[in-house]
C-alpha cells in the first residue's frame, strides 16, 4: 500500500462462512507528495583510480542510474578505497548491475530498497536583463524552492565577461 492520506475508509462483509474473515476494506486517500522505490547499489573498490572510477561513474549513469556518487572509506588491511554508492528504479537495476561490474574492479555489489521522498521538480525560462536563464523550481511537502541552473550563469558570465557573482547580482538573485 503506498504512503498516503487516508479520506475515507469503507468496510464490506461476505455472506459466506469461512475460518477467517470474509471481509474487504478499501481506502480513499491521496499519495504523498513525490515519495518513491529506489534500489541503492553499494560496493567496495580499492585497486582503480580516480580517473577511471570517474569513467565508470558517467558509464553507470548512462545504463539508467538516477544518481552515481563516491565516499572515500578505509578498508580491510586499513587500505583506503572507495565506496561507490549507485541508485536505480527497479525496471534499470539489472542493465545498472552490468555496467558496474563492466566498469569497475568489484567481485560483489549490495542491494537494498530504499523508500525516496523528492520535491516535484519544474523548470521554467527567465528572461533578464543578460538574457534568458533557466531557473529549476522544487516544490512539496510545505516547501518551495527557486535555483537558476549554474550552466546558463556561466554561461552568460562568459558571454558578457563577468565573474558569477557580477551575473547573479544583475540578474536579481
Amino acid at each position: 500500500m503506498p504512503v498516503m492520506r487516508v479520506q475515507r475508509v469503507g468496510y464490506g462483509m461476505g455472506k459466506k462462512d469461512f475460518e477467517v474473515a470474509n471481509c474487504v476494506r478499501a481506502m480513499l486517500g491521496e499519495t504523498g507528495d513525490g515519495a518513491d522505490s529506489v534500489y541503492e547499489l553499494n560496493c567496495n573498490i580499492d585497486d582503480m583510480t580516480a580517473e577511471t572510477i570517474g569513467f565508470a561513474a558517467e558509464k553507470i549513469r548512462e545504463a539508467g542510474a538516477v544518481e552515481v556518487f563516491t565516499t572515500a572509506v578505509m578498508m580491510k588491511k586499513n587500505r583506503p578505497g572507495t565506496l561507490l554508492t549507485v541508485l536505480c528504479r527497479e525496471a534499470q537495476k539489472e542493465a545498472v548491475v552490468q555496467a558496474i561490474f563492466k566498469h569497475t574492479a568489484t567481485i560483489g555489489i549490495r542491494e537494498t530498497l530504499c523508500r525516496r521522498y523528492v520535491l516535484t521538480r519544474t523548470e521554467e525560462t527567465v528572461e533578464t536583463a543578460l538574457g534568458p536563464v533557466r531557473r529549476k523550481l522544487s516544490s512539496g511537502y510545505g516547501v518551495q524552492r527557486a535555483k537558476f541552473e549554474h550552466d546558463d550563469l556561466a554561461a552568460l558570465a562568459e558571454k558578457n565577461g563577468l565573474s558569477l557573482t557580477e551575473v547573479m547580482e544583475k540578474i536579481g538573485r
